[in-house]
This record gives structure tokens, sequence and C-alpha cells, in this order.
């Protein structure tokens, strides 16, 4: 299964925080990673938002079709998240659009086996693979990358 966790891009501050809607550096955030994403993604792939407005705004950049989950709304649990996945069962890659600090703590929970307070910065996608070899499970992280790196 291939996970893509991408926090959305640089939003507006205010309340309430539900609302609060791309600034323009997180309109062109969203639109470079949605760059490279399409030319990396497998042809059937999922994704997935909170309902935030800012996050529907950046998965927006990627697609229009993509499904919006209440239970990834700022402040989900790691639980919360990877349900929402179907992680690692999912046959499908999923793209995750989502919230700090709950991305950075599925983050180290795949990567290092615990939950961490790790930072994915705005705009940035972190790409995981869990995969079987010789009978056990693996985590592969296949790629980290930020808007600012694709300049």
């Amino acid at each position: 299964m291939h996970l893509i966790l991408w926090r959305h891009a640089e939003a507006v501050e205010g309340v309430p925080d539900i609302e609060r809607e791309l600034t323009r550096k997180g309109h062109r955030q969203a639109a470079k990673m949605a760059a490279w994403l399409n030319q990396q993604l497998p042809a059937h792939v999922r994704v997935i938002t909170s309902p935030a407005q800012r996050a529907i705004q950046t998965a927006s950049a990627l697609t229009d079709n993509f499904d919006v989950i209440d239970s990834i709304a700022p402040g989900a649990s790691s639980a919360a998240v990877l349900g929402a996945t179907a992680w690692p069962g999912s046959r499908r890659a999923v793209v995750l659009v989502g919230h700090q600090p709950t991305l950075g703590e599925v983050a180290a929970l795949l990567v290092a086996g615990r939950k961490q307070p790790w930072s994915i910065k705005k705009g940035a996608v972190w790409w995981l693979t869990h995969r079987v070899r010789d009978s056990k499970a693996q985590i592969v992280l296949r790629a980290v990358i930020a808007p600012d790196m694709l300049d």
C-alpha cells in the first residue's frame, strides 16, 4: 500500500479554524506539490481530505475527485487517520490531506514505531509504502518533499 501524507498548504490565520482558507502562497505551494504528485502517483489513487477549507483547497489542486472525511478534521487522532486510509490493507494508493500535529505523529508511528511530535512542513508530503518481505511487514519511506524543494 502507498500512503501519501500531505499537509495542507499555508493558510490564513483566524477563526473559526475549519473555515481558514489558503493564502496566495498556499495556493502556489499546493499547485507545485500537485504537479509533482501527478507525475509520481499510480493511475488509481484515492484522495481523502479533512473537512477544513484549507485541506479541501489543497486537495483540489490535485483533483476534484476526493472524499471529505470528518474523522480526520483538525485534532484527529493518528488512529482515526490510519483508519480512514485503511492502512495497511488498501489495494489502492491513498493521498491523505490533513493537519499537524496529527500527520507528524502518524509519520513517526509508521517510521519509528511510536508516536512522536514530528513536524511536517506546510504543503509537504511524506510518501510511505507498506510491503511484506520474507513474511515480515516493512514500512518503506519513499519520499519526503516540501514545496520549496520544487522551485
